[in-house]
């Protein structure tokens, strides 16, 4: 009940500040909430955690006040189709659309977002959440990770984080959600390029949309397509029978995929977030721009120089390792489920080679930056 009042709050705060605060961005928490807080912070808390966003999920919660007492049944083939279309929404809203940071642009996609998912919860019930809100999915495949977990009676136990990686659902749609997510963030590394920013700096506004998404779509198209491929190649060996899910032989490796996509995360995000999470503090005395000094922090400044760059530089960098580390671990566990010893060398190949090229890709997009 707790951590529901306090998803309702930060919904309410939010939408209020975008809504009702300042139209500046510089002046205005509800960006850096909604990009730093949320997107950002999701990582660490799922994390340490382990599905806490579920339960603090305000818009779980306001779906349940309205009463109702049976639900429409979600088809079966649609599965994470629904979070996967959403949080490319997201992910062009913040990496292609240039006016993403804008305060009523924040608004206007919080309260849709908010509104279209707690209807669909109304019809389809909490099922929706599962499968349907991007970011309650987001957290679900990241709290995966968590040493945290829940045995056959939903008691709270400790667990080895890959055996729970290994429970990802194999359903359609996850494949492209965990690329989609990959993808991005490829993209986000290499639009920081000076190459890259020369090239866009000086378009105008439609031709800026036009290039970033663009980007955007062949990043997660690459990375997508050299996933794909792997896993489809290690089908020349031969499946053992009902090893494979829904989502196919794909589907059974992309658990491998979500360490690698935190470890790009961390790479990607940490200095933002360690520094501009610091404005969203500084913000927070003020949300609505009435001239108050709610938290003392007034006159408060972002501090910079509290992390070195070696400092920033080792976590990129060993984030990348690590998460690329723990994907093939993870990617040669599920080849010892699915192949006979004497085809699984044969069988990993393609993916080893695949992980390579992301770990490759992941380094050298943060070298570059």
């Amino acid at each position: 009940m707790f951590l529901k009042a306090i998803g309702l709050a930060a919904l309410a705060l939010l939408l209020g500040a975008a809504w009702f605060g300042s139209s500046s961005p510089s002046l205005n928490p509800a960006p850096t909430w909604l990009y730093v807080w949320i997107w950002v912070g999701i990582i660490p808390l799922s994390l340490l955690f382990g599905p806490i966003w579920r339960l603090a999920n305000p818009l779980r919660t306001l779906a349940a006040l309205i009463p109702r007492k049976t639900y429409r049944d979600l088809p079966d083939s649609i599965a994470y189709w629904p979070a996967v279309a959403g949080l490319a929404g997201f992910l062009w809203l913040e990496l292609a659309y240039p006016d993403g940071s804008e305060p009523l642009v924040v608004a206007i996609f919080g309260t849709t977002y908010a509104l279209v998912n707690v209807a669909a919860g109304f019809i389809y019930g909490p099922r929706w959440f599962a499968l349907g809100d991007s970011f309650e999915v987001y957290a679900e495949v990241l709290a995966k990770l968590s040493p945290f977990g829940r045995d056959d009676h939903r008691r709270l136990v400790l667990r080895n984080p890959l055996a729970g990686l290994a429970t990802i659902p194999q359903e359609p749609g996850i494949v492209g959600l965990l690329c989609l997510l990959l993808g991005s963030t490829a993209f986000d590394g290499i639009s920081r390029w000076s190459a890259w920013t020369n090239l866009t700096g000086e378009l105008g506004r439609t031709a800026h949309i036009a290039v970033h998404t663009a980007g955007l779509l062949a990043a997660v198209a690459v990375v997508s397509g050299l996933f794909v491929l792997a896993a489809r190649a290690t089908g020349t060996a031969r499946v053992r029978p009902g090893a494979v899910g829904n989502a196919g032989l794909p589907g059974a490796f992309a658990h491998s995929l979500v360490p690698i996509a935190i470890g790009y995360a961390v790479a990607h995000y940490f200095s933002f977030a360690m520094f501009q999470g610091q404005e969203g503090v500084l913000l927070a005395t003020d949300p609505f721009g009435r001239g108050w000094d709610l938290l003392g922090t007034g006159d408060g400044r972002i501090d910079y120089a509290f992390l070195g760059t070696g400092l920033i530089a080792g976590v990129q960098v060993g984030a990348i390792v690590l998460g690329h580390i723990t994907g093939v671990v993870s990617a040669h566990d599920r080849a010892a489920g699915l192949f006979r010893r004497r085809q699984m060398r044969r069988a990993q190949y393609p993916m080893l080679a695949a992980m390579v090229a992301f770990t490759a890709g992941g380094i050298a997009l943060v070298t570059a930056s």
